[in-house]
C-alpha cells in the first residue's frame, strides 16, 4: 500500500487529542454531503422538469418533419409518395397543409393556424392521447378540431350548428386591394372536438381535412406545406434522410423532433447549465471546509511531521498524506450524499411527497450521467481544496 495513503487513512479514522478537530473533521465532511446532496437533487429535479416540459414535443411533433427549403409548398407526387412508403424504417407518413388564418365566432376573433391533415395523420401522431373532448374530425367534411385554449379565448364549444366558427384567409395575389370583401377567402366550419397538449399548442393549430384545406388556400392536390413522418424503432436515422432526399427534385429540408424544438433544447441546455454552475458554486464554498481541517491538522501533526521527514519522507510525500486524507474526505462525503439524494428521489419518483400541485408531484428523473455528474464535480472541488491546503507543508515547517 502507498505508505502516504496508509498514513492519510490513520490520520482520518483515529481520533485526534483535540476534540475541537474531531467536531470539525465531521462538520466538513458534512458538508461535502450536504453539498453532494444538493447538486445531485437539483440536477435530479431538472431532469424531471426537462422530461416534463419535452412530453408534450413527444406527443405532438413526428420523428421527422418534410419542409420546403424555398418557399411555403413543395410537390408530392403519386410516385414520389409511393417510393416513400417503400422507404425501410418508415412505419407511416401524412402529408400536412398549413397556413395562418383568422377566426370569428359570434364577435371574438383569434388568429390560429390551420394545419389540414390526411387519414394518415392517427398513425404518425396518437391522437387519441390529445384529444380532449368529443370525436376527431371526419375526412371530406367541413368541420375542425380546434384546441382547448382557442374554446377558451373564443368562448367557443363543439358541435354548435347554429353559430359555425367562420375562417378567413387571404387570398394570394399582388396589387392593391379595392374591395375588402374579395380580400380574403372565407370558410365555415363546425367544431366536432377539441384536443389539448399545452396551453402554446391549445391556441396555436386548428386541425382540418387536408382537401378543405388546399381548398381555402387555392393549392392543387399535389401541394403539401410538410410531410410527417414516424419511424420504426431503432431505424436508422441517416440512412432515411438519405433515401427522402434521393426522391425529391425539389430541395428539401428534413429536421427530427430535437431539430424542430431546437429552441426549446437549446433554452433547457442552458437553464441546466446554469443551474449546475451555480449550485456547484455554493457546494465548493461549503466543500472548502476540508482544506481549514487541513490545515488545523498539519499544524496538530507538526512533530509527527518532523518525525517523518527525520525517516527520509520528502516534502512532496508529506503533502500527499495531507491530500489523501481531504481526498477520502471528500469520497466519503459524496458517497453518503449520493446514497441519500438517489433515495430521495427514488421515493418522489415512488409516491411523490413533494407536490406542485394536489394532483401534480414534482418531476424528477434518476439518471446514471446526474449521478457521474455529482461524483466528479465533489470529487474535483474536494481534491483543489485538499491540494491548496496540502501547500502549507513546507521546509519552514518541519524545521
Amino acid at each position: 500500500m502507498n505508505f502516504s495513503l496508509y498514513i492519510a487513512k490513520r490520520y482520518l479514522f483515529y481520533k485526534s487529542s483535540k476534540n475541537a478537530i474531531n467536531i470539525i473533521s465531521r462538520i466538513a465532511i458534512s458538508a461535502v454531503v450536504v453539498g453532494a446532496l444538493a447538486l445531485f437533487i437539483v440536477l435530479s429535479g431538472f431532469s424531471g422538469l426537462r422530461d416534463f416540459s419535452l412530453q408534450f414535443t413527444n406527443v405532438f411533433d413526428a420523428d421527422l418533419k418534410l419542409y420546403p427549403s424555398k418557399g411555403k409548398t413543395f410537390s408530392l407526387s403519386e410516385t414520389s409518395e409511393i417510393q416513400l412508403k417503400k422507404i425501410g424504417g418508415i412505419e407511416a407518413f401524412s402529408k400536412i397543409v398549413e397556413e395562418r388564418i383568422f377566426l370569428q365566432y359570434r364577435g371574438k376573433n383569434h388568429i390560429a393556424t390551420i394545419k389540414g391533415i390526411d387519414e394518415s395523420f392517427k398513425n404518425v401522431i396518437p391522437i387519441d392521447s390529445i384529444l380532449f373532448l368529443n370525436k376527431w374530425l371526419v375526412q371530406n367534411r367541413n368541420e375542425v378540431v380546434i384546441g382547448l385554449g382557442t374554446s377558451q379565448k373564443l368562448s367557443m364549444g363543439v358541435l354548435d350548428f347554429s353559430n359555425l366558427l367562420e375562417i378567413y384567409v387571404p387570398k394570394p395575389g399582388t396589387g392593391q386591394i379595392l374591395d375588402p370583401a374579395n380580400a380574403f377567402t372565407k370558410r365555415r366550419v363546425v367544431a366536432s372536438g377539441m384536443y389539448s397538449v399545452n396551453q402554446d399548442l391549445d391556441s396555436k393549430y386548428v386541425f382540418s381535412d387536408i382537401n378543405f384545406a388546399r381548398s381555402l388556400l387555392n393549392l392543387d392536390s399535389t401541394k403539401v406545406t410538410s410531410i410527417e413522418i414516424k419511424l420504426l424503432p431503432n431505424a436508422n436515422e441517416k440512412a432515411i434522410r438519405e433515401n427522402i432526399e434521393s426522391l425529391f427534385t425539389e430541395e428539401i429540408i428534413i429536421k427530427n423532433r430535437v431539430q424542430q424544438n431546437d429552441g426549446l433544447y437549446k433554452m433547457l441546455n442552458i437553464e441546466n447549465l446554469f443551474v449546475y454552475v451555480f449550485v456547484s458554486l455554493i457546494a465548493a464554498i461549503a466543500i472548502f471546509n476540508i482544506a481549514g481541517i487541513i490545515i488545523m491538522t498539519i499544524l496538530e501533526k507538526r512533530k509527527d511531521i518532523k518525525t517523518l521527514s527525520s525517516l527520509g519522507l520528502t516534502i512532496s510525500e508529506i503533502r500527499k498524506i495531507f491530500f489523501y486524507k481531504g481526498l477520502l474526505m471528500t469520497f466519503i462525503g459524496v458517497l453518503i450524499g449520493l446514497g441519500i439524494g438517489i433515495a430521495v428521489v427514488m421515493l418522489q419518483e415512488m409516491y411523490g411527497f413533494v407536490p406542485i400541485t394536489p394532483t401534480l408531484p414534482y418531476p424528477v428523473r434518476l439518471e446514471f450521467i446526474n449521478v457521474l455528474i455529482v461524483f466528479v464535480t465533489i470529487l474535483v472541488l474536494g481534491g483543489i481544496a485538499s491540494k491548496i491546503a496540502a501547500t502549507k507543508v513546507s521546509e519552514k515547517l518541519i524545521s
